[in-house]
């Protein structure tokens, strides 16, 4: 995948949260964090954003959220898990087909170093 400015600033703060909390924490604590970390670096982002689900022509309400949407442009799936399954890969492609937003990463934060933990998605 080419990397674009956004998606590496947007890692670049994922960096910053992971490197002063290291691993250990819950999903919510880091997304709280990484939040303030964008919010700080002037972008713009929504959080537990809703991802609709249409079956048949009937909109459903699923209870499906993406964790964050940066610009619009960038859906950010976060994880405090022991490993990434496929499933959890799984999950940002559909949100991303469902959502109409172009590109995702899923983060990790349960790794020694961030970066093995990071999954870049462009649809």
């Amino acid at each position: 995948m080419d990397r674009d400015p956004l998606t590496e600033q947007v890692i670049g703060c994922a960096i910053e949260v992971h490197r002063a909390l290291g691993p250990g924490l819950l999903e919510a604590v880091y997304e709280e964090c990484l939040c303030h970390e964008l919010h700080e670096n002037g972008l713009g982002f929504q959080r537990q954003i809703p991802v609709p689900v249409t079956y048949k022509a009937v909109n459903l309400e699923t209870g499906f959220r993406a964790d964050l949407v940066i610009e619009k442009e960038l859906l950010i799936e976060i994880k405090a898990v022991e490993r990434l399954l496929p499933v959890h890969q799984a999950q940002v492609l559909t949100y991303l087909k469902l959502s109409g937003i172009p590109k995702g990463l899923l983060l990790n934060f349960n790794t020694r170093v961030l970066k093995d933990g990071i999954r870049r998605f462009v649809m």
